[in-house]
């Protein structure tokens, strides 16, 4: 697959639909060098996740029965938003770990919610006999080429916004938006993978040289909660792409850091890449231009609720 074709193409279907989000170079957070920053939490819906959906249905021939998702609590709200746009039905099924302000956003998009006990695999188990059961479209969450390419259009943007960095931090999850910026970087930048302690699916595979399952806990679960790594992300990181662990306390502390210095109010998954600067997981080189992908914005508690 020519990734870079089909990020040029995603970036070019979804643009009327998409926000260009911010940039800021920001000092402070207890470090000696600037961080260039890109604020994806402004992206409709609060995360990256709405530019992977509209590519996703965009580009297919949505059935009558419409979409089907399972989510974490971003993925079904940019999946809901841009269903509804685009007037298609759709139907997301979200683990109670989702908590009631993700819930509520999905909610708000007007989609069919179903919120299944248990965690985000529970919940993809219900999703795909929901789409066996109705033909429903299902638009998986971060291994699919259509969303990785749509995740890719935040560093294409963000390229062309004037990017300077050398080295670019980014948290993972299911691996859809490490995936689109490897896909479209190549090897022009280093990229580094950086996941909660508790929620290391990337960290785990490349361990093990295959994804494997593990168990997934802490305060950025709900984002950053997928039990395997994507096999697109897998394929894509296993040459070149530093893994770096963070804890809780670490998350929580660059989440109160980019409100406190920047006025930016993020999630926990949101700060997560931050986190690794601040904590010292990961320690550029003398000289070395740093830059942090700020990935998603919706808290929980909603802090205006």
């Amino acid at each position: 697959m020519n990734w870079q074709d089909e990020i040029e193409s995603a970036a070019q279907r979804i643009r009327p639909f998409l926000r260009k989000t911010p940039t800021l170079r920001a000092e402070g957070f207890g470090l000696s060098y600037p961080v260039e920053l890109k604020l994806e939490q402004v992206q409709h819906t609060g995360s990256f996740k709405a530019r992977g959906a509209f590519n996703t249905l965009l580009s297919s021939d949505v059935p009558k029965a419409g979409v089907v998702a399972a989510s974490g609590g971003n993925h079904g709200a940019a999946v809901g938003f841009a269903a509804s746009r685009l007037g298609h039905p759709a139907r997301i099924f979200v683990p109670e770990m989702a908590g009631p302000a993700k819930i509520a956003l999905i909610q708000r998009t007007g989609a069919e919610l179903t919120v299944v006990p248990g965690a985000y695999s529970n919940a993809l188990d219900a999703a795909r006999d929901h789409e066996d059961r109705t033909g429903a479209m299902q638009i998986h969450a971060y291994d699919a080429p259509a969303t990785v390419a749509g995740q890719g259009t935040v560093m294409r943007e963000w390229e062309k916004q004037g990017l300077e960095a050398d080295t670019v931090l980014i948290a993972v999850g299911g691996g859809g938006l490490i995936a689109g910026a490897l896909a479209w970087l190549g090897d022009r930048r280093k990229v580094v993978a950086v996941e909660p302690d508790t929620a290391c699916t990337l960290h785990a595979a490349l361990k093990a040289d295959t994804p494997v399952d593990v168990e997934v806990s802490g305060i950025a679960a709900n984002a950053l909660g997928a039990r395997r790594i994507g096999q697109i992300c897998f394929d894509l990181s296993r040459h070149g792409v530093q893994s770096v662990l963070v804890n809780d306390t670490a998350i929580a502390q660059a989440q109160q850091a980019l409100w406190h210095e920047t006025r930016q109010l993020v999630e926990p998954a949101g700060a997560t890449a931050l986190a690794a600067l601040m904590s010292g997981s990961y320690r550029p080189k003398p000289g070395e231009r740093v830059a942090v992908l700020i990935c998603g914005g919706n808290l929980a508690p909603d802090p205006v609720a």
